[in-house]
């Protein structure tokens, strides 16, 4: 079993609708439209492409959001006749998305807003599923509230090779560490882990991350790569390390998987050592 697998970040479309009840279930419950769901009022914003929007709530944030970045939201979308077809709220949880993964009229939209705001988004049908079978038809409104936004981790400077301070362990990997850790006890090798992680190949590209799926990782170390497996038990908790990892402790050239050495960060989180 490998653990690390290609960032996927091609989600496709964000937007599922709201299951509907069964027979024995009480009905789901809906947020009301608003009263200019069916077209955007003449004080509206209107950008070039289409997508009208209006701020409805000032942000406590100053940072705006790119494409590249994660985002945290709650958000309702209807269509112009009143009808909801998707809620965070009805759901009761917020959602992470990378921006880039979203539907046009988002992808345009959240960069306009900071933390803390929240905005009406009107988007033509072009800049939304475009007709896509079993999609939201037509054009959409959504009510977003922007939570948080996280951005994506940086190219570590040394990622084409370690650098002479790194510290080299006996089997050819490298390591060097960016944190300290607040943590006395260092994980086994059949230790269950919970890690946030980032790799990159020595080129710079960055081909998986658990910060930009929005959750931390856990897994066993015995069932992971070579490289993780001599170097994670040299961390205790808090720790924050940077790893050289060369191809035989990595994938050994395996088809589909990354190639060469490759680079990560790694924060330890958790050890379940049972």
């Amino acid at each position: 079993m490998r653990i690390f697998v290609p960032l996927l970040i091609t989600l496709g479309l964000f937007l599922s609708p709201v299951a509907g009840a069964s027979a024995q279930a009480p009905a789901p419950k809906t947020i009301p439209p608003p009263p200019d769901v069916a077209s955007a009022p003449a004080d509206a914003q209107h950008l070039p492409g289409g997508l009208a929007t209006m701020r409805l709530q000032p942000g406590t944030g100053t940072v705006h959001p790119t494409v590249d970045d994660l985002i945290t939201v709650n958000y309702t979308g209807w269509h112009t006749d009143g009808t909801m077809f998707d809620s965070t709220l009805v759901r009761g949880t917020p959602s992470t998305f990378p921006l880039k993964a979203l539907i046009k009229g988002w992808q345009e939209g959240l960069p306009l807003m900071v933390v803390g705001e929240k905005r009406r988004f009107w988007i033509p049908e072009s800049l939304a599923y475009a007709g896509q079978k079993g999609r939201p038809a037509g054009p959409l409104v959504f009510d977003v509230e922007l939570l948080g936004i996280i951005h994506p981790p940086q190219t570590p400077p040394d990622v084409a090779a370690p650098p002479a301070d790194a510290v080299r362990s006996p089997s050819g990997l490298f390591s060097q560490v960016l944190v300290k850790g607040t943590g006395t006890v260092h994980p086994g090798q059949h230790s269950t882990v919970t890690v946030q992680y980032s790799g990159w190949t020595t080129d710079g590209k960055m081909f998986d991350s658990s910060v930009m799926r929005g959750e931390p990782a856990t897994f066993r170390l015995d069932q992971v790569i070579k490289g993780w497996q001599d170097g994670v038990p040299l961390m205790v908790v808090g720790e924050t390390r940077r790893f050289w990892i060369p191809e035989h402790l990595a994938y050994h050239g395996q088809p589909g998987a990354p190639k060469g050495m490759l680079v990560f960060d790694v924060q330890l989180l958790k050890i379940d050592k049972k």
